[in-house]
């Protein structure tokens, strides 16, 4: 079970990638829309090594980058490299799986800050799942459906999230930390096309949860089965509530009782990708949010719900220019203002 983040009362904040290729300037705009609960953006337009899987590959064993693809040689004997993941991942030696400029540049200039009166500061991680299934062997097969790379794959995310949430709290100064599974791929939970074992989640997540000390969350923009998500008990589930909320809401008892014990729903109710969110208004996106509040709240108290969510982008923005990601981003912002007003909510 992830340790709960402290209840973030409707505050907002961002999800993963920024089409930004200036990471000062991602962090400088990060900080500014998103003070009370900031987060470490990704730039995926920078370079190929900052895009989702790559950024977190530089420890993985057996890896190869060939054509702009990432992959996993098992042409040859990896054992000695796996055997010392499972070391590390037993001694809690994470020191040896951080990040560095060329694959989280942004990562490395929010070290460079401060963020002492910030609730909490979140960053991402490719998640086990999305990981495993996007990189293939010698015979074009996901690493995932292999049970001892599944294992060392999640043994290696848990030393890097714990690596993150360290170098956060001790460089940037965090209160807490959170640190988010990117999973799209849990969309594949139930498909009989690309079938991911829910035990080998299970015991991924497990890992993970077990050497991260602060807060950890998943992060999945498509619907998937939310049941067993949250019976995972993450600190935060992040969606995109934009396309998905009303399946996400067939589980309404379910969402309840994880707000009840402590866990926190990201709302991705502002459209991350710009030619949809043109279509919108702050007005318009406000009412959908209320929406689901309104639904939610037949069934539990206004202030529980305030209090056990976050406001943010339906997924990370990599689509639009700068000025298009600070308008999604700011309005996020502008709806937890709208939400928080003349309520007297604490900070965090």
């Amino acid at each position: 079970m992830a340790i709960m983040i402290p209840p973030p009362y409707s505050l907002a904040t961002g999800v993963g990638g920024l089409p930004h290729t200036d990471p000062k300037q991602a962090c400088d705009d990060v900080l500014s829309i998103f003070p009370g609960f900031p987060y470490i953006p990704t730039l995926p337009n920078r370079a190929l090594l900052e895009g989702i899987v790559f950024n977190d590959s530089e420890q993985l064993p057996g890896r190869i980058i060939r054509e702009d693809r990432l992959l996993f040689d098992s042409t040859k004997d990896q054992t000695a490299a796996m055997e010392k993941v499972y070391m590390d991942f037993v001694e809690g030696n994470f020191s040896g799986y951080g990040l560095n400029r060329e694959y989280a540049s942004a990562f490395m200039e929010m070290l460079s800050r401060t963020v002492p009166s910030a609730c909490v500061l979140k960053c991402q991680v490719t998640g086990p799942v999305t990981f495993g299934m996007q990189v293939v062997d010698a015979d074009k097969r996901p690493i995932y459906y292999d049970t001892q790379l599944a294992d060392v794959l999640s043994k290696m995310i848990a030393l890097k999230a714990r690596w993150c949430e360290n170098a956060m709290r001790e460089q940037c100064g965090a209160k807490e930390t959170l640190v988010v599974l990117n999973e799209p791929y849990l969309a594949s939970l139930g498909s009989s096309v690309v079938p991911v074992d829910k035990d080998t989640v299970k015991a991924g997540w497990e890992d993970i949860a077990s050497l991260v000390q602060g807060g950890l969350g998943v992060h999945c923009c498509s619907n998937t089965d939310w049941e067993f998500v949250m019976e995972l008990s993450p600190a935060v589930i992040s969606l995109d509530a934009y396309a998905t909320a009303k399946e996400f809401l067939l589980y309404a008892d379910s969402v309840i009782t994880f707000m009840e014990r402590g866990g926190v729903v990201a709302w991705g109710i502002v459209p991350a990708e710009y030619k949809i969110f043109t279509t919108e208004t702050v007005d318009t996106l406000y009412e959908k949010y209320l929406a689901i509040r309104t639904h939610l709240c037949q069934r539990m108290p206004e202030k529980l719900f305030d209090a056990q969510s976050l406001v943010t982008p339906s997924c990370g923005i990599r689509f639009a220019d700068r000025d298009g990601s600070l308008g999604i981003m700011g309005a996020a912002a502008e709806i937890s203002l709208r939400i928080r007003a003349d309520k007297n909510y604490p900070p965090c």
